[in-house]
């Protein structure tokens, strides 16, 4: 029926939202959007309707749809969060401009460089707002050493080293058609190890990437590295599934560092000084099978970047970062794809944005 309410006019009052897809990631971003206030789950869509009725009767979902285009017609909406495989994403984003529904999405946006281009290109021709669910961002400690950075303590950054902890072999399991594509390593974990690295150090000019199998019953690598050259300085992102996430910056006056306890140190010429992390609110819906993956913050920064999004819906504001934002991430990992099978650097400005076009 097309979207109930003016997007500028959304202070204060709960908004309707059907999640597409009953996946992997369905079972944490419901009950995600469930810890913002305002925020009702109105209707569930997926092609089998057996697991979306399961995981609807789950979180009490009262409608399963397992056609998108006849849950758009059926019910009144203010947004989307599309959670399904990347395959899907354009024609669903499509069928959301299509019924001027808001839209967010799951990363990565598409599975090439040209769909992620239409996907922005049709919300912008439809004037809808298209957003990205990019939570490592939002992450807390990732949000602290990004405030300790901005303070300008140590100078220009010169050398930069961010490494990610990758999904566990079980982890990697669970998602098939993932593991199915051999650069998912970059497409997948690598949008949250690249939108860091833009949103710590801004836009890079070229990226160097390689990346492995470690598992011989799997198609798909799983451990990567690529060096981000900047105007000024250099920078080395990395994902691995033995490693804690770890940042560490070099700059003309000091050095900052994330390590794996989340303690961010600062080291200039007057000494060092440690920032202990606030306690992180754990969710009962996240295992300790994830936490031990992804972290303890899985949760949180699901949530929190859940809470960022919908706040620009119920204001009418820009958020954080939107889908035409995202494109520098996207071009990122799709430049990173090709870097890796050329074995060459490979200019950022070769992949052009919306803008440009």
């Amino acid at each position: 029926m097309g979207s109930c309410t003016d997007c500028q006019n959304h202070s204060g009052r709960t908004m309707r939202l059907a999640v597409v897809g009953a996946g992997f990631w369905s079972q944490f971003q419901i009950p995600a959007w469930r810890e913002i206030g305002g925020a009702e789950i109105v209707a569930l869509c997926n092609r089998t309707r057996p697991k979306a009725e399961t995981l609807a009767q789950k979180f009490n979902i009262k409608k399963v749809f397992t056609d998108l285009e006849t849950l758009l017609q059926a019910e009144e909406l203010d947004f989307i969060d599309i959670v399904t495989e990347v395959p899907a994403h354009a024609e669903q984003v499509a069928l959301a401009a299509k019924y001027k529904i808001p839209v967010i999405c799951q990363k990565p946006m598409g599975p090439d460089y040209a769909t992620c281009l239409s996907m922005v290109s049709v919300c912008k021709q439809a004037g809808i707002p298209f957003f990205i669910h990019e939570n490592f961002r939002w992450i807390a400690q990732f949000r602290a050493f990004k405030h300790a950075l901005d303070l300008g303590v140590i100078g220009t950054p010169r050398r930069i080293q961010i490494t990610l902890k990758s999904a566990t072999r079980e982890l990697f399991g669970a998602q098939p058609f993932s593991c199915s594509l051999r650069h998912s390593i970059i497409t997948d974990m690598g949008c949250h190890l690249f939108d860091l690295a833009r949103f710590y150090f801004g836009e890079p000019q070229s990226v160097y990437c390689h990346a492995l199998r470690r598992w011989d019953d799997l198609p798909c690598e799983s451990i990567m590295t690529a060096v981000l050259r900047y105007p000024n300085a250099l920078c080395s992102v990395s994902l691995s599934e033995k490693i804690d996430s770890q940042i560490f910056v070099d700059g003309d006056c000091g050095s900052l560092e994330l390590d794996g306890d989340n303690a961010i140190r600062v080291s200039t010429a007057q000494g060092m000084h440690v920032n202990t992390p606030e306690p992180i609110r754990p969710f009962p819906w996240v295992t300790d099978e994830q936490r031990n993956s992804y972290g303890n913050s899985c949760g949180q920064g699901i949530v929190d970047c859940h809470a960022g999004l919908f706040e620009a819906l119920q204001t009418g504001t820009r958020p954080e970062f939107t889908g035409e934002d995202y494109l520098k991430t996207m071009r990122l990992v799709y430049a990173a794809v090709e870097s890796t099978e050329r074995n060459q650097a490979v200019e950022l400005d070769r992949y052009p944005l919306v803008a440009d076009l």
